[in-house]
């Protein structure tokens, strides 16, 4: 798309997060990017344009020349494209209006081939394990441990799809293992907490890497979307589906996400660096049971409390209790009351979403603010449910589970 690229040199990511997609606006003259609102476009040379719409029904390739339609592409939304590919390293990316709408053009996309059954591995975002077990689609999910998905795989399946970090445990998988026991089936890893500046699955095996990109692709709360990272021969497939289903992105949506890649490194960063600080401080507060925390990294934290998980939740005042995450303000939810409650109570507590857990989205407030704030909601609950403390010692040992 942009001919001033040159994918031989390599670009760290804080560089590409900042210039890809925008390769060319010198060129045209400009700075910023532009936003492109057009639901339409004008075309004398209806021969031509025939011709084109054929060719995009028969490969799904982007067109060339100028768009048609906005339910086909947008020039916008194909920067933000452009730019996502780029930072995970895969050929393309497709935007969705949703992080769910884009979940369903993957498996609307497998399934066109005859291929319905899907391997999942729990936790992973509620609404994604309820797409997934209620068949809305059509679909049949064998859930798995990491270790039983090559058992798992039947001739009719389409994907293995996993979370890592998962939401809302924060548990890990080797992302390098699990591809290696899908052999050809695709992996599709959901990317969203992680982000490219913390992991890269594709690099790692990964055929699909999925974003909410409501979350810290966007950054402040106010855009939602989703997209799709993907080599270009299921891009093609995945930009078919969605012109046919009409679960696009808006043009807006595309230029604040563009936008918020340019950030995505810093921001992520920094809340990364608060989020392990009050993971030292929670591990050996007495009111805590247990924090989860990935080997990666990151700024989501989980943790169990002695108390009443709601009363925290009432106690916040700096704080926002709301669902979502990856806004540059912090957050705080109970996932067995909102994110995770359309999962069956088994399921749910199976997968280590305890009635106790909490999970909170660090922002890029100061930390001693946060800490303040939080130790105060959480002398809330009830004192006389507090264990002793822990050592330092015992809490370090624990938090490696926080992987599992």
């Amino acid at each position: 798309m942009y001919m001033d690229y040159d994918a031989s040199t390599p670009r760290a990511l804080a560089t590409e997060a900042v210039h890809a997609g925008r390769e060319d606006l010198a060129e045209l003259g400009l700075h910023a990017p532009p936003l492109d609102l057009s639901t339409t476009y004008p075309s004398y040379d209806t021969r031509a344009e025939a011709a084109r719409i054929d060719e995009f029904a028969t490969t799904g390739a982007r067109l060339e020349g100028p768009p048609v339609y906005a339910r086909l592409d947008n020039p916008t939304t194909a920067r933000f494209e452009t730019a996502l590919a780029r930072l995970e390293g895969t050929d393309s990316a497709v935007a969705f209006a949703s992080g769910m709408a884009a979940l369903t053009a993957v498996l609307l996309a497998r399934a066109s081939l005859g291929l319905r059954h899907v391997v999942a591995v729990r936790p992973l975002y509620g609404c994604s394990d309820h797409l997934l077990n209620a068949g809305l689609l059509g679909t049949e999910v064998t859930w798995t441990d990491p270790a039983g998905i090559a058992e798992a795989i039947r001739p009719d399946t389409g994907l293995v799809m996993v979370e890592s970090p998962a939401n809302p445990t924060l548990a890990e998988v080797d992302i390098r293992a699990v591809a290696h026991a899908c052999g050809s089936v695709p992996l599709l890893v959901d990317n969203t907490f992680a982000t490219p500046v913390l992991q890269r699955p594709a690099e790692d095996g990964a055929r699909i890497v999925l974003h909410s990109a409501t979350k810290y692709l966007g950054g402040h709360g106010d855009v939602m979307g989703g997209v799709v990272a993907c080599d270009e021969e299921f891009a093609r497939v995945l930009r078919q589906v969605r012109f046919a289903t009409g679960g696009v992105l808006h043009p807006l949506a595309g230029y604040l996400l563009l936008r918020g890649l340019a950030t995505l490194p810093v921001r992520v960063r920094a809340a990364s660096a608060t989020a392990a600080e009050l993971v030292r401080r929670l591990a050996t507060d007495p009111r805590i049971a247990r924090v989860h925390y990935p080997r990666v990294g990151g700024a989501m934290v989980s943790f169990e409390v002695y108390g009443d998980p709601h009363d925290v939740i009432a106690g916040v005042r700096l704080i926002t209790p709301a669902v979502s995450l990856g806004s540059v303000d912090t957050l705080i939810q109970h996932p067995a009351s909102i994110s995770h409650r359309i999962v069956a109570e088994g399921d749910r507590r199976s997968a280590g979403v305890s009635d106790r857990l909490l999970r909170m989205s660090v922002g890029l407030e100061d930390v001693e603010d946060l800490w303040r704030d939080l130790t105060q909601a959480l002398s809330a609950s009830p004192a006389d449910t507090a264990r002793a403390p822990r050592t330092a010692d015992d809490s370090a040992a624990e938090l490696p589970r926080a992987g599992r």
